[in-house]
């Protein structure tokens, strides 16, 4: 592909790592055409960080040489590549203390995980929360997150990763292949399902009245009973993601990071992704 040229308001990065979402393996499968069209050819990937190569007109508080990552429109894509063309308002600046693998796994995991506890599922301190998938990439983030905001984390994983949960600061863990437990399990506020199907079928139960089941994979969702239930997707902030960047590099917020991959391996991260056994981001190391 051609180096892109900045059009006004945009800059030029050069890409030095980027991160794989659950999705970008939708988008691949043709599966959110309806949401996010894409037009061909197209580049992958939402999620980077990098350097400011070149700015277009209009550009203010970005420059030559500053560090800086951003979530690009699915719709767009391009992080998949070393260099993309982006809208300055979708960049944030990256502290000295963190690295640019960190700071690419951030801007949808991270602030989905924000987003779904506390804009949409109106979290408190302590209160207790349950979520699914917690050693995946949204899930790592939420426990964490949760946890630091005062509420009670009762969080699912597969056997060999409750360990892991714990240590990100769950109170429970729970085996998702235990489902006696979870059937027992009741009381939740909120429920931040991450996996939908049968995993949210059997959250509905250990909801209290009045209690939330906030989803961000089943957009079909509706409220029962004297249970609230809504869908969330990532609307991306860049004041949001300089938020977390700063408490990365403050050790607030953990990345949990579960394997690189080169550029030319794209392909081998995003099998790795979908064959589901990831703990954490799956990270495309892109430029030195």
């Amino acid at each position: 592909m051609p180096l892109p040229a900045p059009a006004s308001h945009e800059v030029i990065v050069r890409i030095k790592a980027a991160s794989v979402n659950p999705l970008d393996l939708k988008i691949l499968a043709g599966q959110k055409q309806a949401a996010f069209p894409v037009n061909f050819p197209y580049t992958m990937g939402t999620d980077f960080a990098g350097v400011v190569e070149t700015t277009g007109d209009g550009v203010t508080g970005f420059k030559h040489g500053d560090r800086v990552a951003g979530r690009l429109s699915p719709s767009a894509g391009g992080a998949f590549a070393e260099y993309a063309a982006v809208p300055a308002d979708l960049l944030s600046h990256i502290p000295a203390g963190v690295s640019d693998e960190q700071a690419s796994a951030l801007p949808t995991a991270a602030a989905t995980a924000r987003q779904a506890l506390f804009n949409v599922g109106k979290l408190l301190p302590g209160q207790h929360v349950l979520i699914h998938a917690g050693a995946g990439g949204v899930g790592s983030f939420a426990i964490q997150l949760a946890k630091q905001a005062g509420a009670y984390v009762i969080a699912t994983a597969s056997e060999h990763k409750l360990d892991l949960i714990r240590e990100l600061g769950a109170d429970v863990a729970i085996d998702y292949h235990n489902s006696e437990l979870l059937e027992h399990l009741g009381g939740m506020h909120l429920v931040l399902d991450t996996r939908g199907g049968e995993t949210l079928a059997r959250s509905w139960a250990t909801v209290r009245p009045g209690g939330s089941i906030v989803s961000i994979v089943d957009n079909t969702i509706k409220p029962r009973d004297e249970i609230q239930a809504v869908f969330t997707a990532i609307k991306h902030d860049a004041s949001v993601l300089s938020d977390l960047l700063k408490d990365v590099e403050a050790t607030r917020l953990r990345v949990l990071a579960d394997s690189t991959h080169i550029l030319d391996d794209a392909h081998g991260a995003l099998e790795h992704l979908a064959a589901g056994h990831s703990r954490g981001k799956v990270i495309i190391c892109i430029g030195s």
